[in-house]
């Protein structure tokens, strides 16, 4: 911490704390469709083509609020936004549930989409713009611990309504199936993150670019006391110019060209999906399956998956602020191609039984077990909470909303492309072609992040280079 500033660190956890709920309904909302798909195809009649895209469609939703909610966080706030958000939740949840169509169950899922995209770049933002330096990796990572919580939060939900129904798709309380109530149960969460955010101030960085000095000061006051409050009231003011409002066109420089940093975020955001984490996360049961596993063992595998994720996370938290970002984005690209690259390894080594599926010897398939729980673990050791990390603090105050907006768009946009060619690269150059891919991506990172990231840990935000 800035020698001779006494920061309330009690109530700036607790106000980081209810901004990571957004982390926690991000995973929630992106892990709840996986236990309704049957109920979706028995209400609704669709083909597998129309299921696939009731599934996904959430995606194209998170793109789109992902790129709104950066600007609009700019005019409105990142309270505001993420207050719209949370309301969009719980509209998202109860439409899901009550949908009798496929038009409907699309536009309520888009809706929750819209908000997981705001939540996924407006959360650790907001967390980034409220804490102190060397803390504030710290804090903001814990959004990606509370994204794979939601996740195993709606997995062992469904889990529970399916079993007590019996299964998803027959009646529960009230008459209505199972599955309807696995999205119904997403407004409690919902709710106590719309309830929670009237209680959080606004960010001082926003309230000093709208010129709301008085508010910035008493916002900086609570953080800090009020001699660093007034001290950091100037450095704000100092970082940003004020001949306009924040815009799109910030981004580009002097010469039109598109700024190194938004390279660098765009990057960072792809690369994130590219590696391949959403296929472990959204596929693994088929995965498994693919490769010998039985239905019980996959589910259980995904289980350990998670698990291990979590304590990744929770080591990555303990370090992201004394190593540094850069250190462990490397570490983490390494350990991703060489267990990615085994992978495909073991699955290279497969044939194929009468039905077509992959099968491998008892040691490859060892391998490629064990290379995949690392692989995993990598990722949440580094790109899982750093990039979340770096994009929510690397841009200079002036072009933050517009530089999260075009960042978090790509992102989501690499998600769905990731998400949707998964089937498609099975069927064509199977699990070892697919994975053979993933591993090139990561190699791809290790190249970026020794020439292009540079490390923020411990740089005041108004000290950011753009």
């Amino acid at each position: 911490m800035r020698q001779g500033v006494s920061y309330n660190m009690g109530f700036i956890a607790l106000i980081s704390g209810v901004a990571t709920i957004g982390g926690f309904l991000f995973g929630f909302d992106s892990g709840v469709i996986n236990g309704t798909v049957e109920g979706l195809q028995q209400a609704f009649h669709t083909s597998s083509a129309g299921t696939g895209f009731n599934v996904a469609s959430v995606l194209l939703g998170s793109a789109a609020g992902a790129f709104a909610a950066g600007r609009l966080a700019d005019v409105f706030g990142r309270r505001s936004i993420m207050i719209i958000a949370a309301a969009m939740f719980v509209l998202s949840a109860l439409g899901a549930g009550a949908a009798t169509g496929s038009a409907m169950f699309v536009i309520a899922r888009m809706i929750g989409g819209f908000a997981v995209g705001a939540a996924s770049i407006l959360c650790p933002a907001y967390i980034s713009e409220v804490t102190p330096a060397d803390t504030r990796g710290r804090l903001a990572s814990i959004q990606q611990i509370m994204i794979i919580i939601g996740l195993t939060g709606a997995f062992f939900s469904n889990y529970l309504l399916a079993k007590f129904a019996g299964v998803s798709t027959a009646p529960l309380w009230g008459g209505y199936e199972a599955w309807r109530w696995m999205f119904w149960m997403q407004t409690i969460p919902s709710a106590i993150f719309l309830l929670a955010l009237f209680g959080i101030p606004e960010s001082p960085r926003f309230l000093v670019a709208k010129g709301k000095r008085a508010v910035a000061l008493r916002v900086l006051t609570q953080l800090m006391g009020p001699d660093a409050g007034n001290a950091k009231l100037a450095e704000i003011e100092g970082s940003l110019s004020h001949d306009h409002k924040p815009r799109l066109a910030d981004l580009l420089d002097e010469n039109g060209k598109v700024r190194r940093i938004v390279w660098v975020g765009i990057g960072l955001a792809v690369l994130q999906q590219l590696v391949g984490i959403n296929v472990v996360f959204y596929y693994g049961a088929v995965l498994w399956q693919a490769v010998g596993f039985s239905e019980a063992d996959s589910l259980k595998i995904n289980i350990l998956t998670g698990t291990i994720s979590i304590a990744a996370c929770l080591v990555a938290t303990g370090l992201i602020d004394r190593l540094g970002r850069k250190p462990l984005l490397l570490i983490g690209s390494i350990g991703m191609t060489i267990t990615l690259a085994l992978v495909a390894f073991a699955f290279s080594t497969g044939g194929l039984d009468a039905a077509g599926k992959l099968v491998l010897s008892h040691d490859m398939g060892i391998l490629a077990l064990v290379s995949a729980l690392i692989y995993s673990a990598m990722f949440n050791f580094s790109w899982g909470p750093v990039m979340w990390v770096m994009l929510g603090e690397m841009f200079p105050n002036q072009i933050r909303g517009a530089g999260l907006a075009v960042s978090g768009l790509f992102q989501w946009v690499a998600n769905f492309a990731i998400t949707m060619t998964f089937p498609i690269l099975l069927a064509s150059v199977g699990l070892t072609g697919a994975y053979a891919l993933y591993a090139f991506f990561s190699l791809v990172s290790i190249l970026f992040v020794i020439k292009m990231v540079y490390e923020t840990k411990g740089m005041e935000l108004e000290a950011m280079q753009g």
